[in-house]
């Protein structure tokens, strides 16, 4: 069965992620297409560098192709936000991102973009997700290898100029270029290098990269940018005494920074200094969307400026569901992915480091300081996050408990509500709190807190996983 999480659908490779799955997944799209009446549009497929997305990407197009659907394939390794930003750029009514994001190098899959490059809704996948489960391989259409390559509904791109473009042309590079920033670079073994080195170098940045190399293992490691993930960077920016580090996951929709002195960023802290230099910096007005595992320092800096912060269920659709909605001035995620207003309706990690480098050079201070002015102005809160790894009698169990019984442990601050809109969120009258939830795109029970201190963080993670019986985690602050 093929289902679809908060970011597509992923499989291991050989189990799940299959030849006959994905072109099932693409005979469904091309169903759902035939039936809107929207074949004429075409369809957008990019990959980025794991083990059988180019090929996958083929097969999806094969399928598209025999239905009569026009179909421009991306056939370079790209960010899936330029998948993203091409669907909407071409008016094309879906949008194909073969990757898995930072999941381990094992698994693939597929991120469906609808119109105007949105992540596709919950409505969306379900339905989709429906149809294709409706499917036998018998139903499948698909054209050979050689009909594919000959087909005049098949149209190949492989600049990315267009892209890029639209970034620089929302950057203010004549700050950059006389700021003489060093950036070192980590694509982590994806898909940025291209993109971000070509943005930085013509704002005149002095760019060096690390693990650039085509590697599907990651280098043995996970391609998130999280604090566990980026030792070498942090070495390499003291090492060389450059200005900051930038890494980008897998598919390049999401980033993590190492600054100056050699400390890592969150996601958290960068969507807090974006949003205050969008108001403060560049003038912007609006509100602020994030979701409900992501910090409330963003509440904090939208009160400071008469905004507001909108809080959503995880997955980005609902994020750029509510900026839409709200006009928003940017939204994001502790995992690492965040959007600017006037950009794409989805995540990209090239283009937050690109404003992220604006801000540095316009600002003419060290990012190190940039922080100590947030934390001087607003305080500091600090985020733990866990996750459990359960069989499927234990995921009944743990269901059963959290979300019919709805137990909780016996948490030290005062509870001022509890909700249940995605997860559970116990939110303490001290204003921090504690999420606890099923990850819509790996087998893992997530389990985050944010409080004042570390310890309280900590503890109320720890007072989770006593009272369910969870081990195996691996946290990170």
């Amino acid at each position: 069965m093929i289902e679809f999480g908060t970011g597509g659908w992923r499989a291991i490779i050989a189990d799940g992620f299959t030849k006959q799955n994905v072109r099932l997944l693409a005979q469904g799209l091309a169903n759902r297409i035939l039936a809107e009446n929207v074949a004429q549009r075409g369809v957008v497929i990019g990959y980025d560098r794991r083990f059988l997305s180019g090929d996958a990407a083929r097969w999806a197009a094969a399928v598209l192709v025999a239905n009569q659907i026009p179909v421009t394939l991306v056939d370079r390794p790209a960010p899936t936000p330029m998948i993203m930003w091409t669907t909407r750029n071409k008016d094309c009514a879906y949008g194909l991102a073969v990757t898995a994001s930072h999941n381990p190098a094992i698994y693939n899959g597929i991120k469906v973009f609808t119109e105007g490059g949105r992540d596709a809704d919950v409505e969306v996948t379900r339905s989709l997700q429906d149809g294709i489960n409706g499917l036998t391989p018998d139903d499948v259409r698909a054209v050979a290898d050689y009909e594919l390559e000959d087909s005049p509904l098949l149209t190949i791109q492989r600049s990315m100029n267009w892209y890029i473009d639209s970034i620089l042309a929302q950057l203010n590079t004549e700050v950059i270029r006389h700021s003489h920033l060093k950036v070192v670079l980590d694509p982590m073994f994806g898909v940025s290098q291209t993109c971000l080195q070509t943005i930085l170098m013509t704002a005149r940045c002095d760019v060096d990269v690390i693990n650039s190399r085509h590697d599907p293992l990651f280098g043995g490691r996970l391609p998130s940018p999280n604090v566990d993930n980026l030792h070498g960077l942090r070495r390499e920016v003291l090492e060389r005494h450059a200005d900051l580090g930038i890494a980008t996951d897998g598919d390049a929709d999401r980033l993590g920074i190492i600054d100056d002195k050699g400390n890592y960023l969150s996601a958290n802290q960068i969507l807090v200094l974006l949003y205050r230099y969008l108001l403060a910096g560049k003038g912007w007005q609006g509100p602020v969307v994030r979701n409900i595992a992501t910090t409330s320092l963003l509440d904090r800096v939208a009160a400071r400026y008469g905004q507001e912060c909108h809080e959503v269920p995880v997955g980005f659709k609902y994020i750029s569901a509510k900026m839409a909605e709200t006009d928003a001035v940017i939204g994001g995620e502790s995992s690492g992915g965040l959007t600017v207003r006037g950009h794409i309706a989805g995540k990209d990690g090239v283009y937050a480091a690109s404003l992220l480098v604006e801000m540095i050079a316009s600002s003419k201070r060290r990012l190190s300081e940039l922080w100590d002015d947030i934390v001087a102005e607003y305080g500091s809160l600090e985020m733990i996050e866990t996750a459990y790894s359960f069989t499927p009698h234990r995921r009944v169990e743990l269901t059963d408990r959290l979300f019919e019984r709805k137990e909780l442990p016996a948490f030290p601050e005062k509870i001022d509500h509890v909700s249940y809109q995605d997860g559970c969120k116990v939110y303490f009258e001290n204003g921090g709190w504690v999420v606890i939830r099923f990850s819509g795109t790996e087998p893992l029970l997530r389990v985050f807190s944010e409080m004042p201190t570390l310890d309280a963080a900590r503890e109320n993670v720890e007072l989770v996983a006593s009272c369910f019986g969870l081990d195996g985690s691996g946290a990170s602050a």
